[in-house]
């Protein structure tokens, strides 16, 4: 999956604009404003809570973006703290030109043997923004981290248990001359296989396990612990119940993951359990959820917008306004599939017991 979706070369994020209705697939934050505006709501009621720190805005794979701009529109009529930044962690140099067109008044590109960041640039409003290569890169303060179909598109190994041993699915080439890749069951167990052994009571035969998942929450995790800051996930998965989801998506339609290596998206539903029991492994931090989106979206007075936005628009755009937030919230849409999940220092458990964290409760 790394490979054929960040080669430097082909890699299918590297060269393209993959989203929107032209791509293979479209987000929730091109479907709707609503979605970014209740995002914005959310991180600035959080951090009121918390007494309004200083903070920078941390956002892990921005697509092109749209979900930034969202924010930016709405954290710009508040005033915010002092020294207020955007750090956007994106591996695609195309996208990354799409998000810097999108969002600043103007920017520069920055020499990566000077600086930590690759490029940088400056709002309409004077926000500063700056992008990076690695979550490592990222300045070490206070930090509302976003990460939106982010973790879905990490890539995985797939386990399979085989007259009760857990071996691993590998990829090969079929034996015929010219022939695709395929999928095999290893010989033996691997190393892999032997060390992320099931937890006793797994009732499934084939497993799906991120090993970049688990560095990314352990960073974020140390990075919260030690700086403070706000997590929020948000992407399709399960809490450990699902098997096989690794697919592959070319023009908004299911296509074979193996066939024609770079030239669709190839994804698996994130494990929200294995991103719970890896963030609060050490204790540093406490999470919430996941909830599915429908049910956060409507917590966070998703309705009561989408009242306001069709008594002000024009009558030929109500309908239209109206199927989109159908399509982000309904069950049979997108509203049960994707999730919420949220992070926050574990010293701050008692304090969100008293103040209960918006939208999941």
């Amino acid at each position: 999956m790394r490979e054929v979706l960040t080669n430097p070369q082909s890699g299918y994020y590297m060269n393209r604009d993959v989203f929107g209705r032209e791509g293979d697939f479209v987000t929730s934050p091109e479907i709707s404003q609503i979605f970014g505006e209740l995002v914005s709501i959310w991180i600035l009621s959080e951090w009121q809570k918390l007494g309004s720190p200083p903070f920078q805005l941390v956002e892990l794979g921005p697509g092109r973006g749209t979900l930034m701009r969202d924010v930016i529109k709405v954290l710009s009529k508040f005033k915010l703290s002092t020294g207020f930044s955007i750090h956007m962690v994106e591996i695609s140099p195309h996208l990354s030109k799409i998000q810097a067109q999108l969002l600043c008044y103007n920017f520069d590109d920055c020499d990566p043997n000077v600086d930590v960041y690759y490029r940088k640039g400056e709002t309409a409003s004077g926000t500063k923004i700056y992008w990076y290569s690695r979550l490592e890169d990222v300045p070490r303060k206070f930090s509302v981290v976003m990460a939106h179909e982010f973790f879905d598109a990490l890539p995985i190994h797939k386990f399979q248990l085989y007259k009760g041993v857990w071996k691993e699915i590998l990829i090969d080439l079929a034996e015929e001359k010219g022939a695709d890749f395929r999928l095999v069951l290893s010989k033996n167990q691997t190393p892999l296989s032997k060390i992320y052994t099931p937890v006793a009571g797994e009732t499934r035969t084939t497993l799906e396990y991120s090993l970049e998942a688990d560095r990314l929450v352990g960073l974020l995790a140390d990075r919260f612990e030690s700086d403070g800051g706000i997590g929020l996930i948000m992407d399709y998965g399960h809490f450990g119940e699902k098997e096989d989801t690794f697919r592959a998506f070319k023009k908004h339609a299911l296509h074979d993951p193996l066939k024609s290596p770079g030239t669709a998206d190839l994804t698996a539903d994130v494990d929200f359990r294995q991103i719970k029991t890896v963030a609060e492994q050490k204790n540093q931090v406490v999470c919430f959820g996941p909830v599915e989106q429908g049910v956060f979206l409507d917590r966070m007075e998703g309705k009561a917008r989408l009242e306001a936005l069709v008594k002000n628009a024009l009558p030929e755009n109500r309908e239209t306004i109206k199927s989109a937030y159908e399509m982000l919230t309904h069950s049979n849409h997108m509203g049960a599939r994707f999730k919420f999940f949220s992070m926050f220092p574990a010293v701050l458990k008692e304090h969100l017991t008293k103040f209960p964290v918006n939208g999941f409760h």
